[in-house]
């Protein structure tokens, strides 16, 4: 199953992309995180439903230092879910 997450605060310039890459390893989870230019962070997760929970809810406090106001989740296209599945790792991806 594939999701997509848009967090919003104060998420960029706090580590939370490097944070976010860790939990999702640790929670056996492929995908990405990206900053985008509107101050959101963007996160498309691949894996197990409960792992995805995890994510979702860790998503919400973040790393120390961040302040996360929202977290939003989005509809995940056919051929991004393809491409997420076939996913072997979680990185960080350039800015959007």
């Amino acid at each position: 199953m594939a999701r997509r997450y848009f967090v919003s605060g104060r998420v960029q310039g706090v580590g939370f992309r490097y944070w976010t890459v860790g939990r999702a390893k640790q929670l056996g989870l492929v995908g990405w995180v990206r900053n985008r230019r509107d101050g959101r962070v963007e996160v498309l997760a691949y894996g197990e439903t409960g792992s995805l929970d995890s994510l979702e809810k860790e998503l919400q406090s973040g790393p120390a230092g961040a302040q996360v106001t929202a977290v939003d989740a989005a509809p995940v296209n056919p051929d991004e879910a393809a491409l997420a599945a076939e996913a072997t790792r979680f990185d960080q991806t350039p800015t959007l």
